[in-house]
């Protein structure tokens, strides 16, 4: 094994047992503070953009540790996978501390889970994907694909809100804030979306040609 394949390994490894943690962390704590069903509190945890993009690095961590020769491990081990997860876990990480890490204060261990999902685990996966990720054939075009999961997410959201009162975050709050209103902050965070993974695009090409 070479140097930088441990390092990989190493870094891998320590990343998907912080998101791990954290993603287990905040489930627990956050049941013990619940007042909903379990069913129910399940299905609102899963329901943040958050906890499915700390899920996505956990995967794309583990399959490069394990199976990844596997259909579903080369999937999670492809470099347009791993830059759409970099894209989406980095958005976690700006749009929580950009606007709302001030609308709450946690304390003890939830402060600490907190401050792993949005910000350790982002930095985290952020470095690995720039020092370990081969990004030769990562392609413009791909910025497609990468932006039906956050469309999907936000058509799930508004469903999901509009039957249960449940709305995750506070800038796609239609019962607070109406559906025109909703629908320019999702326009804003689709524009971000776009401008990131267009970013993180032009590194790996700057990256590829640096390196060749």
């Amino acid at each position: 094994m070479g140097t930088k394949t441990a390092l990989k390994t190493i870094f891998a490894s320590c990343i998907g047992s912080i998101a791990l943690f954290a993603i287990a962390g905040q489930f627990i704590l956050s049941a013990l503070e619940s007042q909903i069903g379990g069913v129910e509190y399940a299905v609102r945890f899963f329901s943040y953009f958050t906890i499915l993009s700390n899920i996505m690095v956990l995967l794309c961590c583990f399959f490069s540790l394990f199976l990844s020769k596997s259909r579903i491990g080369l999937f999670f081990s492809r470099p347009h996978t791993m830059t759409a997860v970099t894209l989406y876990i980095l958005i976690v990480g700006l749009i929580y501390n950009g606007i709302l890490r001030f609308l709450s204060q946690p304390q003890g261990l939830m402060r600490l889970v907190d401050e792993l999902l949005h910000v350790v685990t982002p930095l985290g996966f952020f470095l690995f994907w720039w020092f370990f990720v081969d990004k030769i054939q990562v392609r413009w075009s791909h910025i497609g694909y990468w932006l039906i999961f956050p469309l999907l997410y936000f058509f799930y959201t508004l469903y999901h809100g509009s039957l249960s009162g449940f709305y995750p975050y506070p800038f796609i709050n239609v019962a607070a804030l109406g559906m025109n209103k909703v629908l320019l902050n999702s326009l804003v965070v689709t524009l971000i979306f776009l401008f990131l993974g267009l970013l993180l695009i032009a590194i790996g090409k700057w990256q590829s040609k640096r390196r060749s």
